[in-house]
């Protein structure tokens, strides 16, 4: 498959501490690819080196083929994203919300607002303030936004952060929707049973480093030698 994101070697340090340590992925076009990895991680730090947020210490970040850090303008507008809770007002409707966000990208014709909405289903209440959507709704204009430019590749943090069962499974279909459009996923998350359920693909990370990259097949069959770090290990073993 050809490479919609990859990085090679890539690094950031704060001080002392290196937040990510010679990441070296690859994703290719059309797959939804799981980033696994507890909270701390360094998630979230590599999708805001991806996104040219933030520079890296070391390595580059390809997306589409091109270098993030020389090709920002050219690159990002075929990007969307939404890292972390989505940055809304609330005292506007969805739609308005939807507009503001068309304005700044240089103008979104209305038809596209309304496709956005309709596909992840606010169309019912998109002229309603934001402050009365539940968790779920602010997280699907969170991801309404992130479409709108109709990306070819959809970076997200944790989308399903917060969300009751229903909204997960709710997030769940629309993203399948969305890669049987063609689309790349990109979806990080510290829960394996969420990326288990959606994912082709997923690379763990841990402390910064890359532990594995498997399919999700391969990952929950796989055997070998397992640590398990418990707080109190003489009542474990009772228990056992």
């Amino acid at each position: 498959m050809e490479a919609v994101l990859e990085t090679r070697g890539l690094s950031k340090s704060y001080g002392s501490r290196q937040a990510v340590r010679s990441l070296d992925l690859s994703v290719g076009q059309g797959e939804i690819f799981g980033f696994l990895g507890p909270n701390g991680a360094g998630k979230t730090t590599t999708i805001r080196m991806a996104l040219g947020l933030i520079r890296p210490t070391a390595g580059t970040v390809e997306v589409l083929g091109q270098d993030v850090a020389r090709n920002r303008k050219r690159v990002l507008p075929r990007v969307g994203a939404l890292v972390e809770s989505p940055a809304l007002y609330l005292y506007m409707s969805g739609r308005d919300n939807l507009k503001a966000v068309a304005d700044v990208l240089g103008g979104v014709p209305a038809a596209r607002i309304d496709e956005v909405l309709g596909t992840v289903g606010l169309a019912d209440r998109q002229r309603d303030r934001v402050k009365s959507y539940s968790l779920g709704m602010k997280q699907r204009l969170g991801l309404a936004i992130a479409l709108l430019n109709d990306p070819d590749l959809l970076i997200l943090d944790e989308p399903a952060n917060g969300l009751d069962p229903a909204g997960v499974v709710e997030m769940r279909d629309l993203l399948r929707s969305l890669a049987a459009q063609g689309k790349t996923i990109f979806i990080s998350s510290h829960v394996l049973s969420e990326v288990q359920q959606i994912c082709h693909r997923v690379a763990i990370i841990n402390v910064g480093e890359l532990v594995k990259v498997a399919t999700v097949e391969e990952l929950v069959t796989s055997h070998g030698e397992f640590t398990v770090v418990v707080d109190d290990p003489p009542a474990v073993l009772e228990l056992l």
